[in-house]
């Protein structure tokens, strides 16, 4: 899939691109799918199969010159889960000279939940008791997802990603999701929801990897069973929807939004290097240490200190899941120095030893 931001987009000069990419697929051996426009946001995004990156661009530059932004590889299941079709749409109008011109945005509204990791869940409560209450919280997702128009994207392990095309759609859900859940659940799964809105392709080469990740982000943050929205999101909403509702939702301005964003980039970017600490967390930032102190702490509640060690232990995880490293490779992976530093943190946050966390995967 790739992205053009073109200035005064019209439906119409992009069907008739289109048509000069379909003139010219076969010469770069791909196959123009279908594309979404957006005149007022004044993108497009084209779904095309496609031997390489390179050919995409060179079908473009051949074609009518509009060379993409950026392109990444997508996996058409999930494009359709997140866009609702991988073709033209159906209702799509033939114009008098034979054109098939529609406007199809591809902008959609991000419902992301997140509970507590099923491994450590089952290390407290037990297999039996965790099974029911996975079984439980699936259920009440799917249940709602049905009812209010969504469509289930994803669902990796302890957490939904949903899209919606409608934002009060969307704000419905998780209301009522996070009543039936806080009312039964909730508690012992540490059940946190958050939405956010973006298009397909961003910064990220995941699909809305953007805005999935500032969502998970927003997750991480949220407290009391609140739901966290982003600001984009809030807006598109009436706002006598939040009136009566207001205790319901985590939400902040937007420059505090962006300094979140920051944050976690910069983690993102670093937590593998075991030189990176504080001192260079505030010149990424451009804040003195008190500063980044004060933000961090009201934004997230945690130190920049426990914040950066909180994400290691978390990516540390992650590795293990997918890697099934030993602990030594996991230490260092994970941009820990000492594997008795490591060893001891992941305990104090967790609850038990890394290696019997690892043991618990197979």
């Amino acid at each position: 899939m790739d992205v053009h931001i073109v200035p005064g987009v019209k439906s119409r000069s992009v069907a008739e691109a289109h048509q000069k990419d379909l003139l010219h697929q076969e010469e770069y051996g791909c196959n123009c799918i279908t594309y979404w426009v957006d005149e007022t946001r004044e993108s497009i995004f084209c779904l095309i199969e496609a031997p390489d990156k390179e050919s995409v661009e060179e079908l473009h530059g051949k074609a009518h010159g509009l060379v993409p932004n950026k392109v990444i590889e997508v996996n058409s299941t999930l494009v359709e889960s997140f866009l609702g079709r991988i073709y033209d749409p159906e209702d799509a109008k033939i114009s008098n000279d034979g054109l098939k011109v529609f406007a199809d945005p591809s902008f959609r509204i991000l419902l992301v939940t997140a509970i507590s990791d099923p491994v450590l869940l089952k290390h407290k409560l037990g297999t039996d008791k965790v099974n029911e209450l996975l079984n439980a919280y699936n259920k009440i997702i799917r249940k709602n997802i049905l009812q209010h128009g969504g469509s289930e994207a994803e669902h990796e392990g302890n957490g939904f990603v949903v899209s919606f095309s409608s934002a009060s759609k969307a704000v419905a859900c998780a209301l009522a999701i996070q009543k039936e859940i806080n009312d039964s659940i909730g508690h012992e799964i540490d059940f946190k929801i958050a939405i956010n809105a973006g298009e397909p392709v961003e910064k990220s080469n995941r699909l809305f990897g953007d805005t999935i990740q500032f969502a998970t982000n927003m997750c991480s943050i949220a407290k009391d069973g609140k739901i966290a929205i982003a600001s984009s999101v809030k807006e598109l909403v009436a706002k006598d929807f939040f009136q009566n509702k207001g205790k319901n939702f985590l939400s902040m301005p937007p420059q505090d939004e962006n300094l979140l964003k920051l944050l976690f980039t910069i983690l993102e970017e670093n937590w593998q290097d075991a030189d990176f600490d504080i001192t260079d967390y505030c010149k990424a930032t451009a804040m003195s240490s008190s500063q980044l102190y004060r933000k961090t702490i009201s934004l997230t509640g945690l130190s920049p200190n426990l914040l950066l060690k909180d994400f290691r232990l978390a990516k540390a995880k992650e590795l293990m899941r997918k890697q099934h490293y030993n602990i030594a490779q996991i230490t260092f992976d994970s941009g820990f120095t000492s594997a008795s530093y490591f060893t001891k943190c992941f305990k104090k946050k967790y609850g038990l030893l890394p290696m019997a966390y690892l043991e618990s995967l197979y």
